[in-house]
């Protein structure tokens, strides 16, 4: 498969009146077309800034360095200009909260309808017509006459999928979805993660997933990407990495995961400690605080990623399969 997505040695800093606060550091991944992509790790690990990284959506105090090249091409701190030309059309996002990704003041015909005439140069009507297949495409019912109605007037479930179906206005190459299913219960959770398997075979789109849950990851990706302080952890296919995982912080976070086989009364494990202050990172292995392999040379040294057979790698000092 054609590689679509190189990132290579990406670092993202914020000013802060503390100082430069390090969010992203040395991060390099590839994808490739009609490949799904799990990115996972707690909160403050990067997983978001990577990806507003790659759209070229930092906030203004935010700054990148490295390469983003798609498809060959460099986009990372691209002019605004020459951003538009690929947001949208070639790369597009669905955000965690959609209500406060729609405008509240237009009505959903006019959101969409605008994506195809700026991008593709469409009058109004075909626009239109594209805009009721689409969300006719991610079922929402009644679209020739709900695509007129304001965002305040769908519920949670279906604000993501007009998400999901503005997001898909241009077949995009792309599809980064940071957090789709927050904030929804659990069957349309599962409904909208179907939704996305469903287009991303038709369309041979490839697709980021940005997720805390690593059950959804397990069932929706074909690799997975570990976070943790802005670093990468680990990375490898769904099935190497749920079955030998490699790296102290993946073993932590699957152990948290609940189980069947458990007895009821089981309580779940948690990982101890809390995420690195990044305006004061530890020295050594960004990890070591919590780990409970730690040696001496955690403490003082940081582990290279190394990468092994089938695509995979890890950042630790100890290989915990061998």
């Amino acid at each position: 498969m054609t590689t679509l997505l190189e990132v290579n040695s990406l670092v993202v800093d914020f000013s802060t009146p503390d100082g430069v606060i390090r969010a992203v550091n040395d991060l390099s991944f590839t994808l490739r077309k009609g490949q799904s992509l799990g990115v996972v790790g707690e909160s403050g690990s990067g997983k978001s800034q990577s990806l507003l990284a790659v759209m070229g959506l930092l906030a203004n105090n935010g700054k990148a360095e490295g390469s983003i090249r798609f498809k060959k091409k460099e986009i990372l701190n691209l002019s605004e200009a020459e951003l538009n030309t690929i947001r949208g059309s070639n790369i597009s996002m669905i955000f965690q909260d959609p209500m406060a990704s729609l405008n509240p003041y237009l009505r959903i015909s006019r959101q969409m309808t605008e994506v195809l005439t700026w991008h593709q140069g469409m009058d109004y009507r075909s626009a239109l017509s594209k805009s009721v297949a689409l969300l006719e495409a991610v079922r929402i019912p009644d679209a020739k006459n709900r695509i007129h109605h304001y965002p305040h007037e769908f519920s949670g479930g279906m604000r993501q999928r007009v998400m999901i179906a503005m997001a898909l206005l241009c077949e995009p190459d792309l599809l980064i979805a940071d957090e789709p299913t927050t904030a929804l219960d659990v069957t349309i959770q599962a409904e909208i993660i179907h939704l996305l398997q469903k287009l991303s075979r038709e369309r041979n789109t490839a697709i980021i997933l940005v997720t805390h849950d690593l059950g959804i990851v397990a069932n929706f990706c074909d690799r997975i990407l570990v976070m943790y302080g802005g670093r990468q952890m680990e990375s490898g296919s769904v099935c190497t990495l749920f079955n030998q995982p490699r790296h102290p912080y993946t073993q932590a976070l699957l152990e948290t995961l609940p189980s069947l086989d458990k007895p009821l009364s089981t309580r779940l494990p948690s990982i101890p400690g809390i995420p690195p202050d990044l305006s004061n990172p530890p020295s050594g292995c960004i990890f070591h605080e919590r780990c409970r392999y730690v040696e001496s040379i955690c403490r003082t040294t940081r582990p290279v990623f190394e990468t092994f057979e089938g695509m995979g790698g890890r950042a630790c000092h100890f290989d915990l399969v061998s």
